[in-house]
């Protein structure tokens, strides 16, 4: 791409700038397009089939979203919130690690993505996504929260694995088998804070809810490259007391990124549960690379957040200010150090199973106590009980995920237990092509099985 004007002044004279940034290979401009974030009401899962209900209802709520908001913008980036496709059961009812990596999560790519990229193909747009998910390539019987990217072609280009989890979340990190995962990927910042770098929407880093809440982890992603950062769902009380929103402007005018965060919706934890538990209360946003707000939704009940992305002016400010693209003077020597001595161990699940909210509450209080003795923390006068796990299911034996299918998810029949409808009724294909006279054509599902496509109209 040619370069713009190099000429400063009446007399014509070259700038010195000219120098440093005149004859440098340009990319090709990325076109602003319309970022769409959802939020949607979810249904916790007791099978990875379960999730076929949900997946339905994001079909739904992608082709609503583009119905309303695609006659402003070409949307190109449409981003799920955390938990849209399996909801929290492993967490909210401390299933063991092993059976829900085996029972509850899928796998990437697999068929739940295979759904999602025929939307993607669809409508011609990337679609951003979390889920827990299993990592075979990295180790057996462990599950990751991850986000991942499907490209317009409907392909899984790009995966992530949450770094910092919930203190009440069940998955595994990449941390907590540190030497396996450095075997695998490497060792190197990319290892950890991959970024999908493309033509047509700019870079793009991911983290998963609890990572936004250390700046380290979009400052990763920008050292690497990103430019638009996806952080989807964060639950009370850090949506309502404004901590969400103020974490994901920091980040956003500290690194010069877009931020898209889009919020969960109410959740029916069982679908025993006559109401949903608004478990975040809203609050989705997009925030622009100088850290405004530019778009806000109060309620997280099915609706959207949308906003114009402009990568090229992105590029422009950071190439042109000397006042506000704060990576360009950072003195890298002076924090060198300063993550020399470890807080949280690593490879605590390389050799043994991941442990229950209870006894990893342990942990996290030896690490407290592991900064007061540094002198990072000081000690308050006198002792008081913190905070501690209270199990939901008052019965210690009826606390297996068999023991709660039985009596929280099985008893309700079919029209409220959506592992019992085949996967065709629960996950309608993305219109198709017709014939002649109009008909709608058959089409393979992933997976198997085979349906009417809906007429096109």
């Amino acid at each position: 791409m040619q370069n713009g004007g190099a000429e400063n002044g009446q007399n014509g004279a070259r700038h010195p700038a000219d120098a440093v940034f005149g004859e440098i290979d340009r990319p090709p401009r990325v076109p602003p397009y319309l970022a769409v974030g959802l939020s949607t009401t979810v249904r916790g899962v007791a099978r990875r089939a379960d999730c076929w209900v949900n997946l339905r209802h994001l079909a739904n709520m992608i082709r609503g979203a583009f119905y309303t908001c695609s006659i402003n913008h070409p949307i190109k980036l449409v981003a799920l919130p955390e938990g849209a496709i399996t909801g929290f059961t492993d967490e909210a009812f401390d299933v063991d690690h092993v059976v829900a990596a085996r029972e509850l999560f899928i796998d990437i790519p697999g068929e739940e993505t295979d759904f999602l990229g025929e939307l993607a193909r669809q409508f011609d747009t990337f679609i951003i996504a979390q889920c827990k998910a299993r990592w075979p390539e990295v180790m057996k019987d462990r599950f990751f929260n991850t986000a991942f990217i499907i490209s317009p072609e409907g392909q899984v280009v790009h995966k992530y694995a949450k770094n910092h989890v919930f203190p009440r979340e069940r998955s595994c990190t990449p941390h907590d088998v540190y030497d396996r995962w450095v075997e695998v990927f490497g060792d190197g910042l990319e290892a950890f804070y991959p970024v999908y770098k493309s033509p047509i929407i700019g870079n793009i880093g991911t983290i998963v809810c609890n990572d936004g809440h250390y700046p380290e982890a979009v400052r990763a992603l920008a050292l690497n490259g990103a430019e638009v950062i996806y952080r989807p769902s964060m639950s009370q009380p850090m949506t309502g007391n404004g901590t969400w929103e103020i974490q994901n402007r920091a980040h956003a005018v500290f690194n010069n990124v877009y931020v898209i965060a889009p919020n969960i919706g109410p959740y029916y934890l069982t679908p025993g549960v006559e109401h949903p538990y608004d478990v975040a209360g809203g609050m989705g946003h997009i925030v622009d690379y100088t850290g405004n707000v530019v778009c806000r939704s109060p309620s997280g009940a099915d609706t959207v957040v949308a906003a114009l992305i402009d990568i090229e002016q992105l590029r422009l400010f950071r190439e042109r200010t000397l006042r506000g693209n704060w990576l360009k003077d950072l003195r890298t020597e002076i924090f060198a150090k300063m993550y020399a001595e470890p807080i949280m161990p690593k490879n605590m699940w390389l050799h043994q199973d991941p442990l229950g909210h209870e006894a990893l509450d342990a942990v996290y209080r030896q690490n407290i106590r592991r900064l007061q003795e540094r002198g990072t923390y000081t000690p308050p006068s006198a002792y008081f009980p913190g905070a501690r796990f209270l199990h939901p299911i008052a019965n210690p034996e009826d606390r297996t995920l068999e023991r709660m299918r039985e009596q929280l998810w099985d008893p309700w029949g079919t029209e409220m237990a959506p592992h019992l409808h085949t996967r065709e009724q629960l996950a309608p294909m993305s219109p198709g092509p017709t014939t002649r006279n109009g008909r709608a054509t058959a089409s393979r599902r992933p997976g198997g099985g085979r349906r009417r496509r809906e007429t096109a109209r």
